[in-house]
């Protein structure tokens, strides 16, 4: 690489300048005290470790997003996070070891070797929370009112949330006795909403009728709230096993609803992001200005197994990045002081005194101060001077 083009960057790398980086750091402040009114308590995950430990209970997705390197000190495999779910989970099954349920946050960077999306970063900010030792729907439901209460805090317009259950599915094909391989080739169709090979496959390998009917009417349940309903009225005669993740959906949606009472609720029965992952409800929230997932989650039980101890779990994450992107919220750094290059101590009690109020003071590093254009490229709009009474702000 020439000279003239050191300065350029990985692809899904970028920089966060001084504007965005005090909007970002903002915010992410912000939901940190938010999640702390609620009761969750701040961890800080290591970038790099051992991958079998980075990987507990992970999608193939997220292997094939984790850089691997091989340790030095050790010779073992080692991963870069790129996601810091897994290291909640171990904190919470082997660190912590409480009894009771355990609630955790973070806000970090993490590392993809590739964007998950158009135009996405490699490097994306997760900020997020996590809710262990709880299976009642009381713990999604708390999960899914503060994703809401993230993406207000954040300001990110018009939200709606979608809601799914993976277990209705997973019933649906254990009742049906569908094979694996037949399996992957249903769940595919289903994930790309392809009707025709939906059909033709359940044709092939599910001979009881009524249960070949409901896979079908499931993959067309998504829409607005009368989803549920018609889901409800449709499985009414379903086995218990099916009706049972159906009617836990209807109590969280009317949990949240009951808690965030205009909160916007659709659903899609056939979402079955994290199949391999997740164990019951999953969820999403998305806003028309943004062509992706703003946020999501949902329950991953028994995740923290691999680490001695079998933990319900609920959890949802999000792109700090993102959310400065789509906040419509204003963030104004005020406006900083300059201060003259003196030694004299009276000025220094009046620069403390400034700061300790709350304002910035810029040092000058010559004398004598620069000129009113430079001063406001360094962001004052005042200037300490010396007048008759001693040192006293001014307006620039």
């Amino acid at each position: 690489m020439t000279t003239a083009k050191r300065w350029l960057l990985p692809d899904g790398v970028e920089e966060i300048l001084p504007r965005e980086a005090y909007k970002l750091e903002t915010l992410r402040r912000g939901l940190l005290d938010l999640y702390g009114s609620w009761g969750y308590e701040l961890v800080i995950t290591p970038l790099i470790e051992f991958l079998d430990s980075l990987l507990v209970g992970s999608s193939h997705d997220l292997d094939l997003h984790t850089f691997k390197i091989t340790d030095q000190l050790s010779g073992r495999m080692m991963g870069i996070r790129a996601d810091i779910t897994p290291q909640a989970a171990r904190i919470d099954a082997h660190c912590l070891n409480r009894e009771g349920p355990v609630r955790l946050c973070y806000a970090d960077s993490v590392l993809h070797t590739k964007p998950r999306g158009l135009l996405t970063s490699r490097v994306p900010i997760r900020v997020g929370a996590e809710l262990y030792g709880h299976a009642g729907v009381e713990c999604d439901i708390e999960l899914i009112c503060l994703m809401h209460a993230t993406l207000e805090a954040a300001a990110v317009p018009e939200i709606h949330h979608v809601l799914g259950h993976v277990g209705i599915f997973r019933a649906l094909v254990d009742a049906a006795g569908i094979e694996s391989a037949t399996e992957a080739a249903l769940f595919d169709a289903v994930q790309r909403k392809a009707f025709d090979e939906i059909e033709a496959l359940l044709a092939d390998s599910v001979a009881d009728q009524p249960l070949r009917a409901l896979l079908n009417k499931l993959t067309q349940l998504s829409g607005d709230e009368n989803v549920l309903d018609e889901a409800l009225a449709a499985f009414a005669d379903a086995p218990e096993a099916v009706r049972a993740p159906l009617q836990e959906l209807a109590q969280i949606a009317a949990g949240v609803r009951a808690r965030v009472p205009g909160i916007r609720l659709c659903f899609d029965l056939c979402e079955l992001r994290g199949y391999q992952y997740h164990t019951g409800v999953v969820f999403a929230a998305y806003s028309p200005v943004h062509g992706r997932a703003v946020a999501k989650g949902g329950r991953y039980d028994d995740i923290g197994e691999v680490f001695g101890r079998a933990r319900p779990a609920s959890g949802f994450d999000c792109d700090l990045k993102t959310l400065v992107k789509l906040s419509q919220a204003e963030c104004v750094k005020p406006a900083a002081i300059a201060a003259p290059l003196s030694t004299d101590p009276a000025l220094a009690l009046v620069v403390d005194a400034l700061r300790a109020a709350g304002e910035t003071v810029v040092a000058s590093l010559v004398e004598p101060m620069a000129a009113s254009a430079e001063l406001f490229e360094q962001g004052c709009d005042r200037r300490i001077v010396k007048g008759d009474n001693g040192w006293q702000v001014e307006s620039l």
